[in-house]
């Protein structure tokens, strides 16, 4: 597997080796002591899989506190852009994102660590995304911004008449509204 190291620290792009032959090819897509060995020692507890069309945006989607989760995700079918915004306290990237696009084709994957905001947009007619996380779900700690926060400014490649999202991430917080409550936790910590 290639790793690569992408602008901001702790989110990787992962290249497998992927071996072809008249059958069709094989790859690894998780290797425990590789991943390891580049940096990322994660134990993943949970699987999760979608399945969406041209248009649709999840996101911008985390899990705040102790059920923070770091992800590996990829695609099965069609194309995505991938999207992890850093919003760790005190980051220097601070707000800043990493867009890749992940396909059935390239077998790229990426690694979001803990502390990113994580959505995607559908470029294909049709996406089947899969992402593991090292934490398992909870309900009462998910928080989201929203898909077009001008803070953030993450161009999806969908224009916006196409674009397709949930009444939830339409409804979702801002940057501006994370950083509230931030700070809020910080002061009712000290």
């Amino acid at each position: 597997m290639n790793f690569i190291r992408t602008k901001i620290d702790g989110v990787v792009i992962v290249e497998p080796k992927i071996f072809s032959d008249a059958r069709g090819y094989f790859f690894e897509s998780y290797n425990e002591a590789e991943f390891k060995a580049n940096g990322i020692d994660n134990h993943f507890v949970q699987d999760n899989q979608s399945r969406s069309s041209y248009g649709v945006i999840r996101g911008l989607h985390c899990q705040l506190g102790e059920h923070a989760q770091a992800k590996l995700v990829r695609v099965l079918e069609g194309a995505v852009l991938d999207v992890a915004v850093d919003v760790r306290p005190n980051s220097p990237t601070f707000g800043q994102h990493v867009a890749v696009e992940l396909s059935a084709e390239n077998q790229r994957q990426l690694f979001i660590p803990r502390g990113f905001l994580h959505g995607f947009s559908v470029l294909s007619p049709y996406a089947t995304f899969a992402y593991k996380c090292d934490n398992l779900y909870c309900k009462a700690s998910e928080f989201g911004i929203r898909y077009d926060d001008p803070e953030v400014g993450v161009d999806w490649r969908i224009p916006q008449d196409k674009v397709i999202t949930s009444e939830k991430d339409r409804l979702a917080n801002s940057l501006k509204d994370l950083i509230k409550l931030e700070t809020s936790n910080a002061i009712k910590a000290s």
